[in-house]
């Protein structure tokens, strides 16, 4: 069981704008979840809410603008993200001319206290479900446009 996935998308958008469509709230509730809440800074606090699936809390790690994002969570209700109860997620951005690469990796699947089947497929499913979100980003970005304060096209 692997204790750490990642996956990786070249959007056709510059840092600045890729940068807000993961950290500002009402760009991550058009692409992640259908709700969030964020305080993007170390320490802070997110919510993220599926409806018909539930809310889940998450710890705002690390806030490096236009390069890195990382937060702790887990997506089971009514958890406190920590150690052994949570995963970490460390978004990274890099320009590659006019476009970012984004890179997610998370790590912590051993760390988890539950059984190793529950683990793995826990790890299955948030590989599965990266690629999926990773794509509905990149096909969000497009429709935004260039500017993160844009609208969508």
């Amino acid at each position: 069981m692997p204790d750490r996935i990642s996956s990786e998308v070249v959007i056709d958008a510059p840092p600045d704008v890729v940068w807000a469509i993961v950290t500002e709230p009402r760009h991550v509730a058009r692409w992640l979840s259908d709700e969030a809440e964020i305080d993007l800074r170390p320490g802070g606090s997110m919510l993220l809410t599926w409806h018909g699936h539930g809310a889940y809390r998450a710890r705002v790690e690390a806030v490096e603008p236009l390069h890195t994002f990382a937060f702790r969570w887990l997506r089971r209700e009514d958890n406190e993200p920590g150690d052994g109860t949570s995963t970490r997620v460390e978004i990274t951005l890099a320009p590659e001319g006019p476009r970012t690469r984004l890179r997610v990796v998370e790590t912590g699947f051993q760390q988890l206290t539950w059984a190793e089947a529950d683990k793995a497929r826990y790890a299955e499913e948030n590989t599965q479900g990266w690629i999926q979100e990773l794509n509905e980003l990149r096909e969000y970005a497009a429709r935004l446009g260039s500017s993160p304060t844009g609208h969508e096209r």
